[in-house]
Formats: structure tokens, sequence, C-alpha cells
């Protein structure tokens, strides 16, 4: 019996537009077993946290059955938990508990490949004639031996893999024990949105779609071009990756993934209030893409792509162009916006390197990224400023960083516990050593240690969640920019009667900064201070002003 009935979700159709979505590693976030690895019993006992914090959803990645190569991005069934994050009573309670808290409780689907445990692809790789034998992407060798074609792994290397029993190639985007699934099958799609609908029978209120744009191959298996040095950047790959060195045309981005999304969106549409937010990774046609992926009103309900997870830095001039071109290439669409998640290094570290007070970066960038136009995701520990963690080789767990260590240190560094009580051992994350290090420096930056502190990044978080939901503009609203003051960012938000202008001085210095031509009315309850005389404003370093249009 479906239980999709008991989702909160059915009060508002579109809560997703302008949503707050809080995204929870799971190996990462609480052990309730002893056993140095999250697990879902874990996130149930700390889902006071997010409730308090003001979050609207949890985004939850993989918790599957898994061999974790790639730490539950490679699936080998997609209908059950596996053992180490507990068993699907422990996902049912937990997200009865998070309805209970008013969260709405999305799930990370990984749709364009499995592990190569999985049931489908062992049958799929015994011959050339079973039932499965077609539903991942086979190809033979060039009359050479070699592979069928110049793609690359993101991972690294060839994106084909020999195999001796059928002695073709599979293609595998990612690690080559994440063999891609063939989805130019129908038998696959169908198969696939089996899966969604037995995730909404359960209740979820939503999926996050692990890389959306690489769902499908080119049929021809045509060689990606060459991408000239002047066109690349490490938006989607570390820069030392050779995968950076191809424009992909072929490997993925491939027209008929707008159908596949079409059925998938219909699938949604059977149930109510639901909501999906794809990942698109693409160095060079991101936002293109996002555009055409939720264009219609009939594919995704949004999407992100890596703009803010890049390593360039953060500046008036930045924002304003990525939010531009983004209205611009998706004049349908509505963003999901990230600085941080768990594949990435931390904004504080990745843009604050330099900055002596992290804390002041920290509660701007919070308010830049929730006062954007768009969605938000909040990536666990960004509410107490954590940085990236600096791992020892002999302590790193990701293959992805093993392989290209040390020009890049891999996604450990974003992935290590979350830090609850700094009097308890591993910072109350675990009873035992964990799966990954807790850096002393986090421990010190623990929830017990913020909690109260009118001056910390985690009351700032709450206060200005709170200051957010008094200001429907900021969730459903329209975004101007205004012509930026040196290092000082304008932007108002207007919805209904309502106008707000917003200013952000991205300097380490004060600066005096004049108000656009209006009456404007100084915002009170968000956190940050600032000296007004007049036409003019004294911003703080890191600092930011809000205001009304009377």
């Amino acid at each position: 019996m479906s239980i999709a009935s008991q989702s909160i979700s059915t009060v508002d159709k579109d809560w997703w537009r302008g949503a707050v979505i809080y995204q929870i590693y799971p190996r990462s976030y609480q052990d309730s077993n002893g056993d140095g690895i999250g697990d879902l019993k874990g996130i149930a006992v700390r889902l006071p946290h997010i409730a308090a914090l003001g979050a609207d959803a949890i985004w939850i990645s993989p918790f599957f059955t898994s061999p974790m190569r790639d730490f539950g991005y490679d699936v080998s069934n997609y209908e059950d938990v596996d053992p180490i994050f507990g068993t699907l009573a422990d996902f049912d309670a937990m997200m009865t508990e998070a309805h209970r808290l008013g969260i709405k409780v999305m799930i990370d689907l990984v749709l364009s490949h499995s592990s190569d445990h999985h049931p489908w692809f062992v049958e799929s790789r015994s011959s050339k004639d079973n039932p499965k034998a077609d539903w991942y992407v086979w190809a033979d060798a060039k009359p050479d031996g070699t592979p069928p074609n110049n793609w690359l792994s993101i991972f690294g290397g060839s994106a084909w893999a020999w195999d001796p029993t059928r002695m073709q190639y599979y293609m595998h985007n990612f690690l080559i024990s994440q063999p891609d699934l063939n989805l130019h099958n129908p038998e696959v799609q169908e198969r696939l949105l089996d899966v969604v609908r037995f995730w909404l029978d359960r209740g979820v209120d939503g999926f996050r779609l692990d890389t959306i744009n690489f769902y499908f191959h080119d049929r021809e298996l045509r060689d990606n071009p060459a991408l000239e040095p002047a066109r690349r950047n490490a938006s989607t790959a570390p820069a030392v990756n050779p995968y950076n060195f191809q424009e992909h045309l072929y490997d993925k981005n491939r027209p008929e993934n707008l159908k596949f999304l079409q059925r998938f969106r219909a699938v949604l549409d059977e149930y109510p209030a639901i909501a999906a937010v794809g990942e698109v990774g693409d160095s060079q046609r991101g936002l293109e893409i996002v555009g055409e992926y939720t264009s219609g009103n009939d594919k995704m309900h949004m999407c992100y792509a890596f703009e803010f997870l890049a390593p360039d830095p953060l500046s008036p001039e930045r924002v304003e162009d990525v939010m531009k071109d983004f209205a611009e290439a998706a004049p349908e669409g509505w963003a999901c916006w990230a600085f941080s998640n768990h594949d990435v290094m931390r904004h504080v570290s990745r843009w604050g390197s330099l900055v002596a007070d992290r804390d002041a970066l920290a509660k701007q960038y919070a308010a830049l990224l929730l006062t954007l136009r768009g969605s938000v995701c909040l990536y666990q520990g960004e509410e107490l400023g954590l940085t990236e963690a600096d791992l020892a080789y002999q302590d790193l767990q990701d293959p992805y960083g093993i392989q290209f260590w040390p020009e890049f240190k891999g996604r450990d560094g974003c992935r290590t516990p979350m830090v609850w009580d700094s009097q308890v051992t591993q910072g109350g994350f675990s009873t035992v050593k964990p799966w990954l290090p807790v850096p002393v420096e986090h421990i010190l930056r623990a929830v017990s240690v913020q909690h109260g502190d009118e001056n910390s990044v985690l009351e700032q978080y709450r206060r200005f969640l709170a200051f957010r939901k008094q200001h429907p503009a900021f969730a459903k609203g329209e975004i101007a920019f205004t012509e930026p003051q040196g290092d000082v960012l304008l932007y108002t938000r207007h919805y209904g009667n309502e106008t707000i202008l917003c200013m952000f001085n991205m300097s380490a210095t004060e600066i005096a900064a004049n108000l656009p031509e209006g009456s404007w009315q100084v915002l009170a309850g968000h956190g940050f201070a600032s000296n007004n005389y007049g036409n003019q404003i004294d911003i703080p370093a890191w600092g930011a002003y809000f205001a009304r249009l009377a």
C-alpha cells in the first residue's frame, strides 16, 4: 500500500521553489551503532538540528546497497538500504520523524550507472545473448584491440574496460566498477522508472538526480573532438585531469535525454507535490543544458550546474555574470544554488584561504547564497563554518584523490564527520575511530561550542534563515542587479508589493557605498551591522546591508 498520502508535501505543490535543502552525507552525519560510519538512525536523531536551523528539506546522499567503491554512488540494489546504514524500516522511521518536524525528504538517485556487483550487470556480462545483454553499454574493440573510441573517464584513464567473458569493452564514465547503463534500451528506462515509483510509494518528497546529463551516449560511438586550451576550465574536473582536454559531445549531453526526463517527470506528476533537482556536470555548456532540462514545465523542476562549485573566486562581477548567464540560458528554468557539497572543497577554504576573518566570510556567503534567485542547497557543516580538512595520504578513502594525489587531494577533505560536541570523543559523531578522521580544528567549531553564541556562524545561519522566511521576495521573487560600487555587490529582490535591496561588501576593508535612488527603510533581524548616514552606508569588511523600498 502506498504511504505517499502521509507526506506533508501535499500542502504546497511549489514548496521546492525557493526551498532551502540541507544535504546530508550519511556516512559522516551521525553514527548510532558504534561502527565508525554514520547511518539512518543517526540522521533521525539529529533531525532537530536541521529543524532548528530552519531548512525546508533534506537531501540524503545514497544509502542503497553498495560495495562502496564510490561510497554509495555505485549501487548494487536500488530498492534496499545497505546494512551499514540500517534497514528500510530505519529509513521509514527517519522519514516519519522528518515529516513530523516539517522537513521534506529528498533522496539521491544514481541512474546513469550502477555497481558492477549489481545483478543486472552480472547477468549482462555473462554472455552476448542473455536477456540483459544490452542493459549496459558494450562495444567491440578496434581491429588492433584498443578501445572503441577516445572517451575518457572523469576519474582518470579510458572510459572503456575490457571484459574477457564477453570479449568486449564496457563503458564507465566514472570508476571501472561503475558500468554505464544503456538508457537507449526501453527496458532499462522502464526498470529505472520502477525504482522511482518504489521510493515515491514509500513517501519521499523528491529526488536529487546524480550526473543527470550522463544518461545517454552517442549510438555511433563517435570520438569526442579535442577542446582548445583556451576553453578548458576546472569546474567539473580538476585541472590535472585530461578529461578537460575533450569537448564532451558524444559521451554525454545527448538530445535523447530530453524525452527520458519527460517520462521521469510524468511519473513524478502521478504523486502529490513531488520535486526533483538535477546535477548537470559540464564545463562548457552547463547552463545551456540546465536551460534545456528545466524548460517547458515537463522535465526537471530545477537543476544546478557547477558555476558556484568551481574554484573561480567570488566577486560582484562573478555573481552578477553567473546569474545573468543563467537567466539568459534558462529563461523558463529554476536554479538550485550551492557553494559546497560532497564533491568539492568547502567554500570557506576554496574562496577564503587568504582571508583573516573566515567567520565573517562564512556569514556573508551564507547571506549571499540565501538571497540569490533560486532554491538553495546547504551542505552539512557549512552552518558551522567548517574548513576543508587537510588529510594525510594514508587516511584517504576516495579513489579519485588517490588517483591524482598530490596535485588533487580528492573529496575526503569535505566528507569528514560532522562535529556535534567538543567534549565528547570524535566530536560526538561516533564512540570509535570513524571512517575518516575528525580534525581538531573542526571539534573546536562543534555545534555545542557555537549553540547560543550570538556571534557564531551557526547562530548567524539560524538568524538569517529566519529572516529569509519573513520575506517571501527572497524565496519567490525576481532579481535585478545594480552596477557594483567597487567591491560592493548590489541587487534587489522583488515579489508582490515588496522590493528588498541587498548590498554585500566583498572585501576585507570597510567601504562607504551609496544607496540607489528611492526611499529605503533599513531592515533588522538579519544579523549584520552597518552605519547609515542619509544616502551613504558604511558596510564593514565582509558585511551586508538590507533595506525595503518604502
